[in-house]
């Protein structure tokens, strides 16, 4: 972790330009590590002690069970509490798999069940918790007479186990296994003993749930004890929420599992959860504190070719555009004779045609189709200037200027009755002509007309910028911001359009619906049942709305974007406040963006790299998941901090029982939970400000906060205290399983 994420915060600024390469963390998750071999020799050890020296210790903890003896440092075993069976029905065997085993067979993994109901340290599963058993008694070699186990048992439970739970648990032990003695003791309270405790309070944050318990000289006082239903998993479970709330369109997978080595390794208590949050994603050393998980991923292979195939390819291209320049120009060339024959066959028919009567020059017009003389002139005409074009355009110069005729509107005066058909029909070209050369001049006259209108605008405009600049910088402000607030509105709705609950959708899927409908809810006119859509011009207006939304034309868009261009320009150059930070694509780049500094960190992203596409970036979530411990209404839970509820175990619930000062003495942590970084500091602190000025106030943790639980319990095991508190199977055969006995220490204080 880089300073800038645990010491003082700094300011806020742009992303340098020069950052590293992120360090990649490959995903962690649990999987099968080795095949553990029976050990018969601490049984044989177990054996030549006797019983009142040697016993089982297993901490049955909900996140690990750990088996081993009594008389060693460590235990021997250590599994997860699940359990897997199946059945292959081709060869007709069935298989069974516990612990870290279950990760071994592909098949096993879907069958997966534990024995611990989730998000509690209560057994659920009793079927899994016998398998479990089972295979601890078999790894650790015991061999008792008839199979059963000749060792006594030291079993951890967790606080204010349920009656049921206990009593189903002496049951198997007891039954199943005939061991000739069984004893309980809460896990903390075992911690607690192995590390010299006597009064104080213990705060237990382990993989279920949360327990404060104030202990008075080597006495628990169960009846303070307070749970917070908060721990490891419940971590684990929040993170993966918001993970994917956070990339609702993640490609891979992610599970509770891989969330777990998460929070481990990635996530630490913040010394000042408010302040550091609100500066968190800032640039400046963002790069230290987005930590960015790569899962695999498979990139697409881009083939490179060298430089000589490159020039190759060249090489072929530019001889496929000669070949294609070639084949244009005797298209050309060809084209270009046809039409010169076509030509002198023209310019001859029509030398023929001098010599002819006008009903012969009728009939040779008609047999090539053309009306008149006037046409076969126009054809002429238009071939000759045709073939000259051509012919410019293949040998170069200047291009033929065409030759504008002067209209003719003579016969437009004549009285129809006066004219043959041919004259009739010349005088109705000539009006054609006519109004189209008016409608000509009329356009652009009214495009002239436009131009001055826009030139007389600029010109209003400019006098009020030099006689009212302030007037007139708060006008483009006001248009400016009218228009960002247009193209977010059309962007919104473009999203709701995305999403088949939304108001935009269904209002769309009505117009649908309507025009699809046999009795539309569309007024129509009268004269029947027929269709009339269309009829009004306001009705093609759905189709828009029906295809992207209304109001949401592409030109129409493109429009927008010039517009505030514009206006941007005119702030940029007369407004001092106005910079290029305010610019809109200013505070649409990325290096600005606040999202993408949460999504993707202090980085580009490229939306074609799988690798980028396959990475988490956790940021704020390594402070936010571990925060819950001391404000649960961070994660929907209606309950008080650990700090809260240990200052009112110690200021109000603990009056008149022993001196309040000795519990201060010794604020004892211990379970995996209170291993995150900061912890003792952020205990120490909150509870700092509840008790008075001068309150001695010491927070230590446990030598082993994971495995200090069994070794309190070997520890215990074989002591006064322990041939006291245990029950023997003479006395569960006459009493029962609900008989239980207290001890002389705290762990037997059940």
């Amino acid at each position: 972790m880089a300073p800038s994420a645990i010491e003082t915060a700094p300011q806020a600024s742009e992303p340098e330009s020069s950052i590293p390469p992120p360090k990649l963390y490959p995903p962690r998750e649990a999987h099968f590590e080795k095949f553990i071999e029976p050990q018969p020799d601490g049984y044989r050890k177990a054996v030549s002690r006797g019983p009142d020296r040697a016993a089982i210790v297993i901490d049955n903890g909900s996140s690990a069970t750990r088996a081993g003896w009594s008389f060693e440092d460590t235990p021997r075993l250590n599994l997860v509490p699940i359990f897997s069976k199946y059945r292959d029905r081709k060869i007709g065997k069935t298989y069974s798999f516990v612990g870290q085993d279950v990760y071994s067979d592909t098949t096993a993994r879907g069958h997966v069940r534990n024995a611990f109901e989730a998000g509690s340290g209560i057994v659920s599963n009793w079927d899994v918790m016998e398998s479990i058993l089972d295979y601890v008694f078999i790894k650790m070699g015991i061999d008792g007479a008839n199979g059963g186990v000749d060792i006594p048992i030291v079993m951890t439970e967790a606080v204010a186990n349920l009656p049921y739970s206990r009593k189903s648990m002496t049951e198997i032990i007891f039954e199943c296994y005939s061991a000739p003695s069984l004893a309980y003791g809460v896990d903390s309270l075992f911690s607690y003993d192995y590390n010299k405790g006597k009064t104080g309070l213990v705060v237990s944050s382990s993989h279920s749930s949360t327990h404060v318990i104030p202990v008075l000289n080597g006495k628990a006082i169960l009846t303070q004890a307070t749970r917070l239903n908060w721990g490891g998993s419940q971590s684990a479970e929040y993170l993966l929420k918001l993970i994917r709330l956070k990339y609702p369109t993640y490609p891979g997978k992610i599970n509770s599992s891989q969330t777990e080595y998460m929070v481990r390794d990635h996530c630490y208590l913040s010394k000042n959860y408010d302040e550091e949050l609100s500066r968190y994603l800032d640039w400046t050393g963002l790069e230290d504190r987005d930590h960015v998980i790569q899962y695999p991923y498979t990139e697409e292979v881009v083939v490179q070719k060298s430089e000589e195939e490159l020039a190759r390819i060249a090489e072929k291209r530019k001889e496929s555009g000669r070949r294609l320049q070639e084949q244009a120009a005797k298209m050309r060339l060809e084209k270009l004779i046809r039409k010169e024959q076509e030509l002198d066959y023209y310019r001859d028919l029509q030398g023929r045609l001098a010599n002819e009567s006008k009903k012969e020059i009728k009939r040779i017009l008609d047999t090539e189709d053309f009306k008149d003389e006037a046409a076969l002139e126009r054809m002429i005409k238009d071939l000759d200037k045709s073939i000259r074009k051509a012919r410019t355009k293949d040998v170069g110069g200047p291009e033929i200027e065409e030759e504008v005729e002067e209209p003719d509107y003579s016969l437009l005066d004549t009285p129809d009755d006066q004219l043959d058909e041919a004259g009739v029909k010349q005088k109705r070209h000539q009006r054609l002509m006519k109004s189209n050369n008016e409608a000509r001049a009329r356009a652009k006259a009214e495009k002239e007309k436009e131009k001055a209108k826009i030139a007389e605008e600029q010109r209003l405009d400019e006098e009020k910028r030099e006689n009212d600049l302030e007037g007139w910088l708060q006008e483009r402000r006001n248009a400016r911001a009218e228009l960002v607030q247009k193209m977010k509105d059309r962007e919104r709705l473009k999203a709701d359009l995305g999403n088949r609950k939304s108001l935009a959708s269904q209002i769309r899927m009505k117009s649908i619906a309507n025009l699809a409908s046999d009795n539309p809810t569309k007024k129509r006119r009268r004269g029947g049942d027929d269709d009339t859509f269309g009829a009004n011009d306001d009705d093609w207006g759905v189709y828009r709305q029906i295809a992207t939304g209304e109001g949401s034309d592409d030109e129409e868009e493109e429009d927008l974007g010039v517009t505030l261009k514009t206006l941007e320009a005119d702030l940029l150059k007369y407004d001092p406040e106005f910079t290029d930070q305010h610019t809109l694509d200013a505070q649409t780049d990325w290096t600005k963006s606040l999202v993408h500094a949460f999504l993707r960190g202090p980085r580009p992203f490229d939306l074609k790299s799988q690798q980028e596409a396959h990475q988490i970036h956790l940021n704020v979530e390594r402070i936010r998941v571990p925060e819950v411990i001391f404000q649960p209404s961070i994660a929907g839970l209606d309950q008080a901090g650990i700090i809260e509820i240990a200052a009112d175990i110690l200021t109000t619930r603990l009056n008149g029982v022993g001196n309040q000062r000795d519990f201060l003495k010794d604020i004892f942590l211990t379970g995996g939970s209170s291993m995150f970084r900061n912890f003792d500091e952020r205990l120490r602190d909150g509870l700092r400000a509840q008790l008075p000025a001068d309150s001695p106030l010491m927070i230590r943790r446990a030598n082993d906060p994971i495995l200090d639980a069994w070794k309190g319990a070997a520890k215990w095991a074989g002591s006064s205290s322990w041939k006291t508190a245990t029950v023997t199977r003479e006395e569960y055969m006459e009493k029962g399983a609900e008989y239980i006995k207290v001890g002389s220490l705290l762990p037997g204080k059940i």
